[in-house]
């Protein structure tokens, strides 16, 4: 007879260890614990049978994996987390007792560590690093507009401020940038790296509104920080490399102070604040090295001979054709931004896509030309002109460039000028499933996005629209016209001959009418229905053949697409009464104004 097995000594129950027994095994407080889990990846997760994972307890626990936690016993961090511990008993007992002399020794030898080996760790190609800079971007880029606070240092804020601005340096120089949206939350933006999608948010400038701690633990998120900036500075510096670019970044032209605040008209005492101001201004190229050789190159797609998918790519060769117009879509234009405009995102995306940028060099540092230029070709600006205007330029709201880069061409700008009603700024990032509803201003954007609608003529169908309706109308009201007088004369002639005729020479006629012969016609089958028919029956047949067990994810399934479908035709039907309610009240102001 085989050795009985203990209950909870095999399965799940050997498997999971709480958030307890862990803290026991590796000596380490609650906040050390947190930090080492999240700085190497490891996160509670969830068994399959709760009950016996936690040996029969009822009660929700935290429950980590035991492999898990073994791994964190071989981290060398563990040892600075332990050092780190008595430091700060250390550092309180000196503080107690107000020795300074010992205070100042035990900061000096404050224990620190690196993050180096734990890059390489989770990360163990570049593409793997580049795949998840999406959160490590918008993070970094949300903590460098933070203050000095109790858990976010002001070193912190820096380091994070110009990382984020050496990633925009490289999506500039690189032309990686394909889509730009601008919300509530910031301003979203996508870049190709190296074939990778990476999304992104920046939040807007505005100031810092204090947050208590029980909403937002800064302490948490100071933690990721302290990782991403340490990922996002191994892969600036891959990236700068691969297009032969010097890191840390420098300017291309270095020039003394004097010319410098001749040129900005702006007074700094330290020349390195000014250059660094300058690199951040993201106007200016960088500087490249000779040796370094150059990865980042346009690959040409080949041609192979293929039969079943040579429609994916004529489809895969239209979109480079279109990501190539696209990098150098303002290719030849130079702009001029007001003060009131988002000076930093306008300035990254026209850079991004070929175009040429400055400002007022009172305002701060890195404008290339003035205002007076003859040479600009687009002023941004978002307020009423004033009298002083230049009749070389066009005037545009900041909302241009966006639905431009969205669209991949250059729009018209008659839709854009300042004071006018703008046309919906639509997000790019939204797909729409199958029955979902598309508004005529999405579907106008994804065509020109795809080449089918050229940008230029993008708007010219809602004027010729509004124009026909124009004509349509005039000519409904002259054929009205026309058939009242008809309608008239018939009834005239109709009463002549009815005091004529008799009674029974009407029935006569009327009879003659409807003694006629028509002529035949063969049946005429619709191919198109019939093939409906057959695929809906076929349909119908394979939904007969699912599994029970499945039948119910495929009812959910159809219901949601029901769903959909019905939200869609109530939208399409509201957008329609609002049109037909708008057109009918500038049918009256028409007709008002036409009496007076």
């Amino acid at each position: 007879m085989g050795k009985m097995k203990k209950k909870y000594e095999s399965g799940e129950s050997t498997q999971f260890m709480t958030r307890k027994q862990a803290l026991r095994k590796l000596q380490l407080s609650l906040k050390m614990f947190r930090k080492l889990c999240i700085l190497k990846g490891i996160y509670p997760r969830e068994p399959k049978n709760r009950k016996k994972a936690q040996r029969g307890a009822t009660d929700k626990k935290t429950l980590y994996l035991k492999k898990d936690v073994q791994f964190l016993l071989h981290e060398p961090i563990v040892w600075k987390l332990r050092e780190h511990k008595v430091y700060l008993r250390k550092k309180g007992r000196a503080k107690a007792l107000r020795d300074k002399v010992a205070l100042k020794r035990v900061v000096d030898n404050k224990p620190m560590y690196k993050l180096d080996h734990i890059v390489k760790e989770r990360y163990p190609t570049f593409i793997d690093a580049i795949r998840d800079l999406d959160d490590c971007l918008t993070l970094s880029f949300l903590f460098s507009t933070f203050p000095s606070l109790r858990f976010v240092p002001g070193s912190m804020s820096r380091l994070c401020r110009r990382l984020t601005v050496e990633f925009l340096h490289y999506v500039i120089e690189s032309r990686a940038l394909r889509k730009v949206f601008v919300s509530i939350k910031g301003y979203y933006y996508q870049a190709e790296i190296k074939g990778q999608t990476v999304t992104w948010i920046v939040p807007h400038n505005f100031g810092f509104q204090p947050q208590s701690p029980d909403e937002v633990d800064f302490r948490i998120m100071a933690t990721f920080v302290e990782f991403y900036t340490t990922v996002l500075g191994f892969t600036n510096f891959r990236l700068f490399h691969s297009l032969n670019i010097c890191y840390p970044p420098k300017l291309l032209t270095l020039r003394g102070s004097e010319e410098l605040n001749a040129t900005n008209q702006l007074h700094w005492d330290n020349e390195d604040d000014l250059v660094s101001e300058r690199v951040a201004a993201l106007n200016q190229s960088l500087l490249r090295s000779s040796d370094a050789p150059v990865e980042e190159q346009v690959p040409e797609m080949d041609e192979f001979p293929v039969t079943e998918d040579a429609s994916k790519m004529e489809e895969m060769k239209r979109e480079a054709e279109r990501v190539k117009r696209l990098k150098n879509l303002f290719g030849g234009l130079k702009f001029f931004l007001s003060r009131e405009v988002p000076r930093e995102s306008l300035c990254f995306m026209i850079r991004a896509v070929g175009g040429q940028v400055s400002w007022d060099g009172n305002l701060f540092p890195g404008a290339t030309f003035d205002e007076s230029d003859d040479s600009i070709t687009h002023q941004i600006t978002d307020r009423n002109l004033d009298d002083k205007q230049h009749v070389s330029r066009y005037y545009i709201q900041p909302q241009w460039v966006f639905d431009c880069i969205n669209a991949r061409g250059l729009l018209p700008v008659d839709k854009y000028f300042p004071g006018a009603v703008l046309p919906p700024h639509l997000s790019p990032f939204q797909t729409e499933r199958e029955g979902d509803y598309m508004p005529p201003e999405k579907r106008k954007f994804v065509d020109m996005e795809k080449g089918i609608v050229a940008p230029e003529n993008a708007f010219e169908f809602d004027n010729e629209g509004a124009e026909g309706e124009q004509e349509e109308e005039e000519e409904d009201g002259d054929e009205d016209d026309m058939e009242e007088e008809e309608e008239d004369e018939e009834d005239e002639n109709a009463s002549d001959e009815d005091e004529l005729l008799d009674e029974d020479e009407r029935t006569i006629k009327e009879l003659k009418k409807q003694m006629k012969v028509t002529k035949g016609e063969a049946e005429i089958v619709d191919e198109l229905r019939k093939r409906d028919d057959e695929t809906k029956e076929q349909w119908r047949l394979r939904t007969m053949m699912i599994k029970n067990k499945h039948k119910r994810l495929y009812r959910k399934m159809m219901d949601s697409r029901r769903k959909r479908r019905r939200e869609a035709d109530r939208l399409a039907s509201k957008r329609l009464q609002i049109e037909e309610s708008t057109s009918k009240k500038s049918k009256k102001t028409k007709t008002k104004s036409k009496v007076k």
